[in-house]
């Protein structure tokens, strides 16, 4: 009886190695992270066959569209590292066995993955940064950069090897009731953190005034919205944000260009002004 085929720890490592730094690699609209999760199965397939036709089978089966938060989506590449490794070994998994698990498995860990990631973690780290910076410091830059690529690099790495230990054991806790629950629960913090750092650091304010003929303001707008709803505009200006990127689908950049644009015409015509301390 032929020995079971293992793969190395040494094509593991490359595996990972290649998620990691090129997860976006030839990204496209057509294909997004599709090349990349090539580039970390090759290790993978080169490892446990010899011969070249079954190369290139396997590698086939990783062509599909695919695409997925890339931090906690290092759980997908690792099962299925995991799962070329039962094909290897003759075992019944074939090409739509792991297609039906990637594509089963990217919706539910983008939703993960985007509110723990990109909805919590990073405004928090962010809101640290931004603290450390007061005064033009570096170390707050600083902070960032090195805290985040830590766990970045840690956290990627325990999911991908998590991923190979699990197998396909890992799809019904992730896309079953459980799961479900758990996204939830991380949207709603993700949400209460956005919700905080927003108010923390971001202030819209006006300068627009009406004055008697005697020239003395008798209205200031910012005190009146002040006693009705303190922070009034810059909610206003937070909610038309996610109003135009969530329902208008209109990219972060287009956004930002319109503040841009708003705050040009605001400064222009006297509703904001630059120089007023927030």
């Amino acid at each position: 009886m032929a020995d079971k085929k293992k793969i190395s720890a040494k094509a593991l490592s490359r595996s990972f190695h290649h998620w990691y730094y090129g997860n976006l690699t030839c990204f496209t609209q057509e294909h997004m992270q599709t090349f990349g999760y090539l580039t970390s199965m090759l290790p993978i397939v080169e490892d446990l066959y010899d011969n070249k036709e079954d190369q290139q089978r396997s590698m086939n089966t990783y062509t599909a569209f695919f695409n997925t938060e890339p931090q906690i989506g290092s759980l997908v590449v690792g099962i299925t590292a995991g799962l070329e490794e039962a094909r290897a070994n003759g075992e019944n998994v074939d090409d739509e066995t792991i297609n039906s698990l990637r594509a089963g498995l990217m919706g539910p860990l983008a939703g993960i993955g985007d509110s723990l990631i990109v909805g919590t973690l990073i405004p928090v780290l962010l809101g640290i940064a931004l603290g450390l910076s007061n005064g033009g410091s570096p170390v707050g830059a600083i902070f960032y950069i090195v805290v985040w690529n830590l766990l970045a690099y840690f956290g990627m790495k325990f999911a991908y090897y998590k991923g190979y230990e699990l197998g396909g054991k890992a799809v019904e806790f992730l896309v079953g009731p459980t799961g479900v629950a758990l996204r939830k629960a991380i949207g709603t913090v993700g949400g209460m953190v956005i919700g905080a750092v927003a108010a923390t650091w971001v202030s819209v304010k006006t300068s627009f005034e009406l004055k008697n003929a005697a020239g003395k303001p008798f209205l200031q707008l910012q005190k009146q919205l002040d006693a009705v709803y303190p922070g009034m505009l810059t909610a206003a200006f937070i909610i038309l944000c996610w109003w135009l990127m969530a329902k208008k689908k209109m990219s972060p950049i287009k956004v930002m260009l319109l503040l841009v644009v708003i705050a040009f015409v605001g400064v222009f015509i006297g509703f904001f002004n630059p120089n007023l301390k927030y």
